[in-house]
């Protein structure tokens, strides 16, 4: 039986929100294309990431750091010796699987029941993506595409404080592209080799009790954006790192897990770095990376605390949250805020021209005032509601006969199939209050 992540992964590719990477070459493992309503989508997934962490706050900015760094900014990180996976390998043919991933141990040996495996030993297997950086064959340099975006923040720093006036506590958030050498990518987009994140680094003195409020206070805030976006209340939990399973930099980690059809999954981890950061790129780099507070005239390295969430993560729970079956009838229950069209415009007929004219006046109108509305005037009324409701959007405008008579049109809601008459002049505020 199809369970939701096949059905999601069929209504991505029939629906154009993502495709297999290189898929007409054969395709490249753990690699992924957005397509025209994935694109939508991911893009209001991360403007609103943005507009909650940045744009309504006074003392967090903004950053995008390069994907390719100094070498060195890897080893100061730890990443070159600590970012490893352990991996079994079969003693048969010689393939690798990460040493938790018990189902793809079970699946492996199941293919493979007629002859006996044997595992090796686990053995550290560095994550780092390896690239050549040089124009002549032979003197190019090894450098790595980023693991993860954070370094990129921490490197700049002393540059953010020197170029604003931001004063300790203060963020610096960055979404971006980070790339891992993955042995065993599954689970459509949740485990890929390359991904974006959307992060947090939120600088605080060095102090316990500011420590502990502070990380409760991102962690609040943190499941109230997931909430707030409409996932599932009893579906999305924190989980605490036991000790042996925190990263090399983590004082204290928890993760905001979604329950998916693959189990509790990690969708974002906040993190208690302490001064991993800052003390070892100022240790690396000769570079003072220390805070003087201008009121007390104390210096110190600040502590951080991260929130590091996947967009590409989110975006596949809230496809998996949203994805419901009614009838005949699949519904993307997409918060209006996500969706990737706010509304969608439709003559009643297509053959009647007064009427595809005044939709079109209207579809043009609500373009022009920023609304990203779609156009849809193939098949019968019924087929393209439903077509609209498999894509999440929100609301459906259909222009009729009486249109022509009163300036009126009829507004269907997504979730109910409710309808209701509104003047045209009315139809910006009601798409705009729906968003919110």
């Amino acid at each position: 039986m199809e369970n939701k992540l096949d059905k999601i992964v069929s209504l991505c590719k029939r629906r154009g929100f993502i495709f297999p990477g290189s898929e007409i070459y054969g395709g490249l493992r753990g690699t992924w294309d957005y397509g025209p309503l994935g694109s939508e989508l991911k893009h209001n997934l991360k403007d609103a990431w943005w507009e909650f962490m940045v744009r309504q706050r006074d003392n967090i900015v903004g950053v995008q750091a390069a994907i390719m760094m100094n070498p060195k900014v890897w080893e100061a990180s730890g990443h070159t010796e600590s970012f490893t996976d352990p991996l079994v390998e079969c003693k048969i043919c010689h393939s690798r699987i990460r040493a938790d991933q018990e189902e793809e141990i079970k699946a492996h040996e199941q293919a493979h029941k007629n002859e006996k495996v044997e595992w090796t030993e686990p053995k550290r297997f560095n994550l780092l993506v390896e690239a050549k950086l040089g124009v002549v064959e032979g003197e190019k340099s090894t450098i790595y595409l980023r693991g993860e975006i954070t370094q990129g923040v921490h490197v700049n720093f002393k540059n953010v404080l020197d170029s604003t006036r931001v004063k300790v506590p203060f963020g610096i958030a960055q979404i971006g592209k980070a790339f891992r050498n993955e042995i065993t990518p599954g689970n459509f987009t949740y485990r890929s080799r390359e991904f974006e994140q959307m992060e947090l680094q939120y600088y605080i003195p060095p102090d316990e009790k500011v420590s502990d409020e502070t990380f409760e206070y991102w962690k609040k805030e943190r499941m109230n954006w997931y909430l707030g976006l409409g996932l599932k209340k009893d579906k999305t939990r924190f989980r605490q790192h036991e000790k042996d399973e925190r990263a090399h930099y983590a004082r204290d980690a928890w993760d905001i897990e979604y329950e998916t059809p693959f189990g509790w999954k990690e969708c974002e981890g906040i993190h208690n770095r302490g001064d991993w950061d800052l003390r070892r790129h100022s240790e690396f780099s000769g570079t003072d990376l220390s805070y003087l507070d201008q009121e007390t005239r104390e210096r110190y390295t600040p502590w951080v605390i991260e929130t590091s969430g996947g967009v590409d993560r989110a975006l596949l729970f809230f496809l998996l949250n949203a994805y419901e079956e009614d009838g005949d009838r699949v519904v993307l229950k997409l918060h209006p805020k996500l969706a990737p069209y706010k509304a969608a415009v439709f003559p009643l007929v297509a053959n009647k021209p007064e009427l595809v004219e005044q939709a079109r006046r209207i579809f043009k109108d609500l373009k022009f005032k920023g609304l990203n509305v779609a156009w849809d005037d193939r098949g019968n009324i019924g087929k393209r509601y439903y077509s609209q409701d498999e894509i999440g959007t929100p609301n459906c405008v259909t222009v009729d006969y009486q249109t022509l008579e009163d300036e009126t049109v009829t507004i269907r809601d997504r979730d109910t199939t409710k309808q209701e008459r509104v003047k045209i002049e009315e139809i910006p505020q009601i798409l705009a209050k729906t968003a919110i």
